[in-house]
């Protein structure tokens, strides 16, 4: 089997991250994509360019080659791909997972002719809690019943802490292909996943308990960046960096409080894989990053999205749902809360994401109640999540 790479998604992640890393190890990368120009582009190419933005350091060029792509209309010749990779991963985002489900059942049968006895590994690249079961129920609605899924195929979750910017459009005119990303380049992965063995890869993490980490990234890292955004842009609106409210002291506090809140609960959860100390290094590490004046994140792109980032099972509200369930404070964290309600950031023409003007005009007046029982989809039959409305809410 020849070290080849499907990578499904060229995306920011998929080119800056994950299609970075296995051609710097020495894999070819093939990209399955349905952006015709971003498709031509690396076919006619064969590289591409990642700008690493630093820390107060100047900016690092990493051509990565050894790229080609294929369009995911195609999916006879995306599946045939699939069909002789080493190794295919996703990042797509969750509401396009259902349409490469096909193609990538379709791999997995072609291959099982070919080679019928070689499993294939998909590393799921997605913010995705329980990625690999998401996985494993949408890709047998599309094989065959007596296909042997669990023998011939790994699902392999992962958690993805790299950051990267949205692309200006300026600057998409200026190379669609070239992206922008932090220096950061751990990729932690499923080692239990894997059918075959654990690529080595630059950056590779593996670890035996997936779901520790996975919920950290949640609850530790995209809770405290969703806080900074909320913190900020309700200090004031006019800002347009992650790293401005970060540089007023009292921001950076609450920001500081409602991580270690989430920590004390994930270490109370995970005591053999999180312990404090390191969580604690882990938020300081965080902070720094997320004050990377050279990656020209936008507070506008940290806290879009407040339908999805009110969920229950997201990181504000279920990171008090974890604090909760450990008897432990979650007041930093309700304080996110009320924040985000009042999020009302614009991209860089100013318009507002669809979703979020859409809670403001709908959800917004409906009152606290309504969006935690609506937005969140708090339970009041269910004890915990009974508790939590009404600590949230300021009932008895």
């Amino acid at each position: 089997m020849i070290k080849k790479l499907i990578q499904f998604g060229a995306g920011n992640i998929g080119r800056s991250f994950i299609g970075q890393v296995f051609s710097r190890s020495g894999f070819e990368v093939v990209f399955i994509d349905i952006a015709d120009t971003i498709v031509d582009e690396l076919n006619r190419r064969g590289e591409y360019r990642v700008i690493v933005k630093r820390n107060d350091k100047p900016d690092e060029t990493i051509t990565v080659k050894n790229v080609r792509a294929v369009n995911g209309k195609n999916r006879e010749e995306a599946a045939a791909e699939v069909a002789g990779a080493a190794y295919v991963s996703t990042s797509v985002g969750k509401q396009a997972l259902n349409h490469i489900m096909p193609v990538l059942a379709k791999g997995l049968i072609l291959r099982r002719q070919e080679t019928p006895s070689l499993p294939l590994d998909i590393i799921i690249a997605e913010n995705l809690r329980n990625g690999a079961a998401f996985f494993r129920e949408e890709l047998l609605k599309n094989l065959p019943p007596d296909y042997p899924l669990d023998d011939l195929a790994g699902l392999v979750e992962t958690s993805i802490g790299k950051m990267v910017p949205i692309m200006r459009e300026e600057d998409i005119r200026q190379d669609p292909l070239w992206v922008f990303g932090e220096e950061y380049n751990s990729l932690i992965m499923d080692r239990l996943g894997f059918r075959n063995p654990v690529p080595e890869i630059i950056g590779a993490h593996p670890v035996d308990n997936i779901k520790a980490y996975v919920d950290r990234k949640l609850f530790i890292h995209n809770l405290g960046h969703a806080a900074s955004a909320y913190f900020g842009f309700r200090h004031d609106p006019s800002w347009t960096y992650i790293w401005e409210p970060l540089q007023e002291p009292a921001i950076l506090r609450q920001v500081r409080e409602a991580m270690t809140q989430s920590a004390l609960a994930l270490q109370r959860e995970y005591p053999a894989d999180l312990p404090m100390p390191e969580l604690e290094e882990h938020i300081d590490d965080l902070l720094f990053r997320f004050q990377n004046r050279a990656l020209g994140d936008t507070i506008f792109r940290v806290g879009r999205d407040l339908m999805r980032k009110l969920e229950k099972s997201d990181r504000i509200v279920g990171a008090m749902l974890l604090a909760m369930k450990h008897g432990l404070p979650c007041d930093a964290l309700i304080g996110v809360l009320k924040a985000a309600l009042d999020f009302r950031a614009g991209d860089e023409q100013g318009r507002m994401f669809p979703g979020d003007l859409a809670f403001a005009e709908i959800w917004h007046p409906r009152g606290l109640k309504e969006i935690l029982t609506g937005v969140s989809g708090l339970d009041l039959s269910v004890p915990l999540e009974a508790d939590l409305l009404n600590s949230i809410t300021g009932q008895k």
